[in-house]
């Protein structure tokens, strides 16, 4: 049977949504390599939880590639507010 999943990637001028079709079994990894998407190890997630290159898939996922913040929120609000 297979796994039907989406990757889903937002990033400032482009958003990108890809659905794919893996075997049972598979990983985040697969799912991102077979949708070529490039990604770094610390910013993924399954449905808005923290996931992992090997956090296996279950059908119907959404796998989301989340970029780094350039800046701390609290330290944002920190500089907000002292001016």
């Amino acid at each position: 049977m297979a796994l039907k999943v989406e990757v889903v990637t937002a990033f400032p001028r482009k958003e990108t949504v890809v659905t794919t079709e893996l075997p049972e079994g598979s990983t985040v990894r697969d799912a991102l390599l077979k949708a070529r998407v490039k990604f770094d190890p610390g910013f993924l997630g399954v449905f808005g939880e923290r996931a992992t290159p090997d956090t296996k898939l279950a059908d119907g996922d959404r796998i989301e590639v989340y970029r780094a913040l350039k800046l701390d929120p609290k330290e944002a609000r920190r500089r907000r507010a002292g001016r």
